[in-house]
């Protein structure tokens, strides 16, 4: 599966960053790495140019959460993003705050995913869990469509 993944806003923290893009490409995934300093226009704009699945950005400044409230007014500009797969991690706050509140803020934003002060093995564990779960769905669904159409055949 491809990723694009980045720091977003004003945030330099390379490091993390860059065992990020190791961790997933450890995993098997095709990384695009937009770097630090990125704008959540420029990770919409990879997810379409290179066909991702998976948009993980991360945040350890902080800072996220500004940047983070445009997400769904973002994601709406663009099409065929349906699928896409958001997450964010990294410390998600200025300041102190618990997941308990954080989370649901960021899911709220348009994120499938939050990792809130969440180690990175951890946070990726997630997101495998998560595809899985959806594949999972995505099969039941075809399986109950591709039902109600042979009862539909049959009835006629």
């Amino acid at each position: 599966m491809k990723v694009i993944t980045g720091v977003v806003g004003n945030d330099i923290h390379v490091v993390a960053n860059r065992l990020i893009e190791l961790s997933l490409n450890a995993r098997g995934y095709e990384v695009f790495n937009l770097g630090v300093n990125t704008y959540l226009e420029e990770f919409f704009d990879a997810v379409v140019e290179t066909g991702a699945e998976i948009l993980l950005i991360s945040s350890l400044n902080g800072e996220a959460e500004g940047w983070s409230r445009e997400v769904k007014l973002l994601k709406a500009k663009y099409k065929n993003l349906d699928n896409l797969i958001m997450m964010i991690g990294g410390n998600l706050v200025v300041g102190t705050g618990s997941a308990e509140d954080i989370v649901p803020r960021y899911k709220n934003y348009g994120f499938d995913i939050v990792c809130h002060q969440v180690d990175l093995n951890t946070g990726l564990d997630l997101l495998e869990t998560y595809i899985q779960d959806r594949e999972i769905k995505d099969r039941e669904i075809q399986d109950r469509e591709s039902k109600n159409s042979d009862i539909k055949e049959s009835n006629k």
